[in-house]
């Protein structure tokens, strides 16, 4: 009892001592992992999943989206600094980043497709944005402008519309070797039957191949001269260089087909189903839109400042805190004036990579905010699980393999019809079948 009454305080003052070291160096680790965390891309999403590769734009959320008056105020603080540095005859481009290595390519089957993951790789193909391959240069014009034909064209259809005015013309971004894709939307979503009756006119967009191989473009030509469906222009068909494709797309409707009623962007890697696209958004019932433009809506997004990041956006490029209201680059449809509207916008803009986010900036603008669908299931760009019901009631799904694209349209049309009457005959025969075997004795 001496020796405990003596020796107790100093062994409790001992643990004691080892309990707030241990505390202290768990806060520690604790501080270092969230730092850590803090510089990923953790949101869902992220490298390597799903939803990640879907919503391209996700890393730059940050609990940042919604609406409302701030979100307001930011963009129009936006588009000032964007319009301040590019208005009028004074544009001139900001010198390139300082990286001399190739782009990295997209994977997977779209132009979308794809992380890189590579500093190098993301760091560079904004070098190829920004005036490494000329491109910037090349669009400007006399004066520092951009120019309205800074292009030329390898393969054009200027004679598409001469004879008749489609209800919808299709502009689908592919990569020049992705002529697997092309044949399966030629197939399937993009064949003239799909429009029940309407004019319908379907367009491959296609810049160069990355690498100057001969006998890539000479099956793209022969596959033009099949099927009179691809315009190409003389630029490097990049991911960084989507806003120019896209821009030569919508300068194609407005000089060559300006009396399209309605016109829808998509890619090569979506199933797109354009009969309900033409029935029930469109309704050729119904007199025509004007100064219409909708899709998935992208709301209070903040530009991604992680230059490991494919979306990175530089803040001498786009210094604002939120971008406007765009629509996703996956899929959206606008009314046939939209076309020329945004292009005549976009020459006294400032080029930027991420093409959604660019058309965005070109509506606001005009003062055009896209509308929302009447249903907001009706575009996805991510992969929606298949079943012939819930694609019959939707107009775009992303991530879709040619084979899969044919497999899956094919059940459809042979579904549409009681797509979902069928789904419940066979949920409740399934469920027969479990109940009866539940009750069999064992």
């Amino acid at each position: 009892m001496q020796w405990r009454r003596r020796h107790c305080c100093p062994p409790v003052k001992r643990s004691m001592f080892r309990t707030h070291v241990a505390g202290l160096l768990s806060l520690a680790l604790l501080f270092t992992l969230f730092l850590f965390f803090s510089q990923q891309d953790w949101l869902p999403g992220g490298h390597g999943s799903q939803s990640g590769r879907d919503n391209p734009l996700a890393y730059t959320v940050r609990g940042f989206r919604g609406g409302g008056p701030k979100v307001e105020a930011n963009q129009s603080v936006s588009l000032r600094s964007v319009w301040r540095e590019t208005a009028g005859n004074a544009m001139a481009p900001k010198p390139p980043l300082n990286l001399s290595s190739q782009p990295a390519e997209g994977a997977g089957g779209g132009e979308r497709g794809g992380v890189t993951g590579s500093r190098t790789g993301v760091m560079t193909g904004l070098e190829d944005s920004m005036g490494a391959n000329n491109s910037l240069q090349k669009e400007m014009g006399v004066g520092g402008r951009l120019s309205a034909q800074p292009y030329r064209y390898i393969l054009n259809e200027p004679l598409k519309c001469r004879d008749s005015t489609p209800f919808l013309v299709l502009l689908v971004a592919a990569e020049p070797g992705q002529a697997a894709a092309r044949n399966a939307i030629r197939q399937t979503w993009g064949n003239e039957s799909v429009a029940a009756g309407l004019v319908f006119a379907r367009l491959f967009l296609l810049g160069t191949p990355k690498s100057l191989d001969g006998y890539v473009q000479s099956a793209i030509e022969e596959e033009s001269r099949v099927y009179r469906d691809i315009i190409q222009q003389d630029y490097q068909d990049t991911y960084y260089n989507l806003t120019i494709k896209t821009l030569m797309g919508m300068n194609w409707v407005a000089t060559h087909c300006p009396q399209a009623r309605y016109v829808m962007k998509t890619d090569s890697d979506m199933f797109v189903n354009t009969e309900y696209l033409i029935q029930k958004l469109l309704r050729p019932d119904l007199p025509p839109r004007q100064r219409f433009f909708t899709g998935y809506l992208m709301r209070g997004y903040a530009p991604n400042r992680h230059n490991d990041s494919k979306w990175y956006m530089p803040p001498e490029l786009y210094p604002s805190e939120r971008y406007p209201t765009f629509c996703s680059g996956t899929g959206y449809v606008f009314s046939g004036d939209m076309a020329e509207l945004i292009y005549q916008a976009s020459l006294g803009i400032r080029r930027l990579h991420l093409e959604d986010v660019y058309v965005g900036i070109c509506l606001a603008k005009l003062r055009i905010d896209p509308a929302p669908p009447p249903n907001e299931f009706l575009f996805n760009h991510w992969r929606v699980s298949y079943s012939s019901c819930k694609y019959s009631h939707l107009i775009t799904s992303h991530q879709f393999q040619p084979s899969e694209l044919v497999k899956y349209w094919n059940h459809l049309q042979t579904n549409k019809h009681n797509a979902c009457n069928n789904m419940a005959k066979e949920r409740n025969m399934r469920y027969r079948h479990r109940k009866f075997h539940g009750e069999k004795p064992q």
